[in-house]
Protein backbone atom coordinates (compact mmCIF):
# COMPACT_ATOMS: atom_id res chain seq x y z
CA UNK A 1 0.00 0.00 0.00
CA UNK A 2 1.05 3.30 -0.62
CA UNK A 3 2.72 5.11 2.58
CA UNK A 4 0.21 7.65 4.08
CA UNK A 5 0.85 9.85 6.48
CA UNK A 6 -0.26 9.26 10.72
CA UNK A 7 -3.02 11.33 10.70
CA UNK A 8 -5.88 8.72 9.51
CA UNK A 9 -6.10 9.75 5.86
CA UNK A 10 -7.71 6.97 4.40
CA UNK A 11 -8.46 6.81 0.99
CA UNK A 12 -12.03 6.35 0.20
CA UNK A 13 -12.46 2.95 -1.42
CA UNK A 14 -15.06 4.41 -3.52
CA UNK A 15 -13.22 7.54 -5.40
CA UNK A 16 -11.61 5.49 -8.27
CA UNK A 17 -11.27 5.93 -12.06
CA UNK A 18 -13.84 3.19 -12.77
CA UNK A 19 -16.77 5.32 -11.02
CA UNK A 20 -15.48 8.76 -12.23
CA UNK A 21 -17.97 9.78 -15.29
CA UNK A 22 -15.51 12.05 -17.35
CA UNK A 23 -18.08 13.93 -19.36
CA UNK A 24 -16.34 17.18 -20.37
CA UNK A 25 -13.10 15.95 -18.54
CA UNK A 26 -11.65 13.79 -20.30
CA UNK A 27 -8.04 15.27 -20.78
CA UNK A 28 -7.40 15.69 -17.20
CA UNK A 29 -8.56 12.24 -16.48
CA UNK A 30 -6.15 10.56 -18.92
CA UNK A 31 -3.31 13.00 -17.68
CA UNK A 32 -3.65 11.64 -14.15
CA UNK A 33 -3.96 8.02 -15.39
CA UNK A 34 -0.61 8.53 -17.03
CA UNK A 35 1.02 10.17 -13.57
CA UNK A 36 -1.02 7.05 -11.54
CA UNK A 37 1.62 5.12 -13.57
CA UNK A 38 4.83 7.58 -13.06
CA UNK A 39 4.12 8.37 -16.58
CA UNK A 40 3.39 11.80 -18.97
CA UNK A 41 3.26 15.00 -16.44
CA UNK A 42 5.66 15.45 -13.73
CA UNK A 43 3.23 17.90 -12.19
CA UNK A 44 -0.31 18.90 -12.79
CA UNK A 45 -2.54 20.79 -10.76
CA UNK A 46 -6.52 20.72 -11.26
CA UNK A 47 -8.99 23.04 -10.50
CA UNK A 48 -12.94 23.68 -10.08
CA UNK A 49 -15.82 24.56 -7.90
CA UNK A 50 -17.18 22.62 -4.91
CA UNK A 51 -17.93 18.84 -5.59
CA UNK A 52 -16.87 19.07 -9.44
CA UNK A 53 -14.70 15.85 -8.88
CA UNK A 54 -10.96 17.10 -8.01
CA UNK A 55 -10.87 15.10 -4.38
CA UNK A 56 -12.72 12.01 -6.23
CA UNK A 57 -9.63 11.99 -9.11
CA UNK A 58 -6.64 12.86 -6.81
CA UNK A 59 -7.68 10.22 -4.47
CA UNK A 60 -8.36 7.60 -7.70
CA UNK A 61 -4.75 8.60 -8.74
CA UNK A 62 -3.31 7.20 -5.53
CA UNK A 63 -5.56 4.38 -5.47
CA UNK A 64 -4.11 3.03 -9.11
CA UNK A 65 -0.90 4.06 -8.19
CA UNK A 66 -1.06 1.72 -4.99
CA UNK A 67 -1.85 -1.18 -7.21
CA UNK A 68 1.46 -0.38 -9.37
CA UNK A 69 3.29 -0.64 -6.06
CA UNK A 70 4.10 2.71 -6.15
CA UNK A 71 4.32 4.69 -2.69
CA UNK A 72 1.96 7.94 -2.52
CA UNK A 73 0.24 9.87 -0.39
CA UNK A 74 -2.70 11.93 0.26
CA UNK A 75 -2.89 15.66 1.95
CA UNK A 76 -5.95 16.99 2.14
CA UNK A 77 -5.16 20.78 3.39
CA UNK A 78 -8.84 21.50 4.55
CA UNK A 79 -7.98 18.91 7.23
CA UNK A 80 -4.14 19.48 7.79
CA UNK A 81 -4.50 23.16 7.70
CA UNK A 82 -4.58 23.64 11.86
CA UNK A 83 -1.28 21.33 12.37
CA UNK A 84 2.31 22.06 11.25
CA UNK A 85 3.26 22.86 8.04
CA UNK A 86 6.11 20.27 8.60
CA UNK A 87 3.79 18.03 7.32
CA UNK A 88 5.80 18.43 3.72
CA UNK A 89 9.11 17.37 5.49
CA UNK A 90 10.40 14.53 3.11
CA UNK A 91 7.46 13.79 0.86
CA UNK A 92 10.12 14.26 -2.11
CA UNK A 93 10.82 10.57 -1.27
CA UNK A 94 7.49 9.40 -1.97
CA UNK A 95 6.78 8.27 -5.72
CA UNK A 96 3.44 10.52 -6.03
CA UNK A 97 2.43 13.63 -3.69
CA UNK A 98 -1.30 14.29 -3.98
CA UNK A 99 -2.00 17.85 -2.24
CA UNK A 100 -5.71 18.79 -2.06
CA UNK A 101 -7.52 22.33 -1.19
CA UNK A 102 -4.17 24.30 -1.88
CA UNK A 103 -6.22 27.51 -1.50
CA UNK A 104 -6.04 26.61 2.00
CA UNK A 105 -2.54 27.81 2.61
CA UNK A 106 -3.70 31.50 1.33
CA UNK A 107 -2.53 33.97 4.20
CA UNK A 108 -0.67 31.31 5.69
CA UNK A 109 3.20 32.40 4.79
CA UNK A 110 4.60 29.16 6.57
CA UNK A 111 2.59 26.92 4.37
CA UNK A 112 3.09 28.66 1.49
CA UNK A 113 7.17 28.66 2.22
CA UNK A 114 6.89 25.06 3.16
CA UNK A 115 4.72 24.23 -0.27
CA UNK A 116 7.43 26.26 -2.20
CA UNK A 117 10.39 23.72 -1.24
CA UNK A 118 8.53 21.04 -1.50
CA UNK A 119 8.18 21.35 -5.09
CA UNK A 120 11.75 22.38 -5.95
CA UNK A 121 12.79 19.24 -4.11
CA UNK A 122 9.86 16.68 -5.39
CA UNK A 123 11.06 18.01 -9.19
CA UNK A 124 14.66 17.64 -8.36
CA UNK A 125 14.18 13.74 -7.57
CA UNK A 126 11.69 13.37 -10.56
CA UNK A 127 8.76 12.12 -8.78
CA UNK A 128 4.84 12.91 -9.58
CA UNK A 129 3.09 16.27 -7.68
CA UNK A 130 -0.39 16.45 -8.08
CA UNK A 131 -2.38 20.22 -6.71
CA UNK A 132 -6.19 20.91 -6.37
CA UNK A 133 -7.52 24.09 -5.89
CA UNK A 134 -10.94 25.96 -6.33
CA UNK A 135 -8.74 28.25 -8.56
CA UNK A 136 -6.04 28.37 -11.14
CA UNK A 137 -2.77 29.29 -9.22
CA UNK A 138 -2.93 33.03 -10.65
CA UNK A 139 -6.09 33.77 -8.78
CA UNK A 140 -5.34 32.22 -5.50
CA UNK A 141 -4.72 34.97 -2.42
CA UNK A 142 -0.82 33.67 -2.15
CA UNK A 143 1.42 36.05 -0.94
CA UNK A 144 4.74 33.98 -1.82
CA UNK A 145 4.93 35.18 -5.87
CA UNK A 146 7.74 32.13 -6.35
CA UNK A 147 5.29 29.44 -5.14
CA UNK A 148 2.46 30.89 -7.38
CA UNK A 149 5.00 30.33 -10.26
CA UNK A 150 5.99 26.96 -8.92
CA UNK A 151 2.21 25.82 -8.90
CA UNK A 152 2.13 26.80 -12.84
CA UNK A 153 5.29 24.78 -13.74
CA UNK A 154 2.84 21.87 -15.11
CA UNK A 155 -0.26 21.49 -17.01
CA UNK A 156 -3.10 23.89 -14.56
CA UNK A 157 -6.32 22.25 -15.98
CA UNK A 158 -10.47 22.78 -15.02
CA UNK A 159 -12.51 20.10 -14.11
CA UNK A 160 -16.08 20.93 -15.32
CA UNK A 161 -18.90 19.61 -13.56
CA UNK A 162 -21.02 17.45 -15.05
CA UNK A 163 -24.77 17.92 -16.99
CA UNK A 164 -27.50 16.66 -15.70
CA UNK A 165 -27.77 13.49 -17.60
CA UNK A 166 -23.98 12.70 -17.06
CA UNK A 167 -25.00 13.39 -13.09
CA UNK A 168 -27.61 10.89 -13.64
CA UNK A 169 -25.57 8.21 -15.30
CA UNK A 170 -22.85 9.14 -12.36
CA UNK A 171 -25.75 8.16 -9.62
CA UNK A 172 -26.19 5.00 -11.37
CA UNK A 173 -23.31 3.80 -11.78
CA UNK A 174 -22.03 4.12 -8.15
CA UNK A 175 -25.34 2.21 -7.36
CA UNK A 176 -24.48 -0.54 -9.96
CA UNK A 177 -20.43 -0.47 -8.34
CA UNK A 178 -22.56 -1.22 -4.67
CA UNK A 179 -24.38 -4.07 -5.99
CA UNK A 180 -28.40 -2.39 -6.53
CA UNK A 181 -30.47 -1.14 -9.43
CA UNK A 182 -31.13 2.63 -9.71
CA UNK A 183 -34.32 2.97 -12.24
CA UNK A 184 -33.82 5.58 -14.64
CA UNK A 185 -36.73 7.32 -12.84
CA UNK A 186 -35.56 7.24 -9.52
CA UNK A 187 -32.70 9.00 -10.41
CA UNK A 188 -33.69 12.04 -12.30
CA UNK A 189 -36.29 12.27 -9.47
CA UNK A 190 -33.69 12.83 -7.32
CA UNK A 191 -31.92 15.18 -9.33
CA UNK A 192 -35.30 17.19 -9.93
CA UNK A 193 -35.96 17.15 -6.42
CA UNK A 194 -33.13 17.41 -4.13
CA UNK A 195 -29.46 19.13 -4.17
CA UNK A 196 -27.73 18.68 -7.08
CA UNK A 197 -24.70 18.42 -5.75
CA UNK A 198 -22.85 15.09 -6.37
CA UNK A 199 -21.86 14.87 -2.57
CA UNK A 200 -24.92 15.01 -1.61
CA UNK A 201 -27.14 13.39 -3.49
CA UNK A 202 -24.50 10.14 -3.65
CA UNK A 203 -25.10 10.63 0.60
CA UNK A 204 -28.68 10.33 -0.26
CA UNK A 205 -28.03 7.37 -2.24
CA UNK A 206 -26.34 5.79 0.33
CA UNK A 207 -28.94 6.32 2.91
CA UNK A 208 -31.61 4.92 0.12
CA UNK A 209 -29.74 1.56 -0.09
CA UNK A 210 -29.48 1.38 3.56
CA UNK A 211 -33.71 1.89 3.55
CA UNK A 212 -33.92 -0.16 1.00
CA UNK A 213 -32.23 -2.99 2.55
CA UNK A 214 -33.98 -2.50 6.24
CA UNK A 215 -36.99 -2.53 4.51
CA UNK A 216 -36.56 -5.17 1.81
CA UNK A 217 -38.27 -2.97 -0.76
CA UNK A 218 -36.87 -1.90 -4.09
CA UNK A 219 -36.24 1.85 -5.14
CA UNK A 220 -38.92 3.06 -6.55
CA UNK A 221 -40.25 7.17 -6.24
CA UNK A 222 -43.05 6.83 -3.87
CA UNK A 223 -40.48 4.81 -1.86
CA UNK A 224 -37.58 7.84 -1.95
CA UNK A 225 -40.45 9.87 -0.87
CA UNK A 226 -41.08 8.28 2.02
CA UNK A 227 -37.72 7.58 3.19
CA UNK A 228 -37.02 11.89 2.63
CA UNK A 229 -40.68 13.78 2.87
Amino acid sequence: MGTQLALDLQLRESYTFENFVVGKNALPFELLKQISRLQGEQQLLLWGGDCCGKSHLLQAVCQLANQHKFTSTYLPLKQLIHYSPDVFDELESIELVCIDDVQKIAEHPEWQEKCFHLINRVRATGNRLLFAADLPPNELNLQLEDLRSRLNWGPVLQIEYLDDAEKQQALQLRASMKGFDLPQQVAAYMLKNYSRDMAALFEKLEQLDQASLQQQRRLTVPFVKTVFE
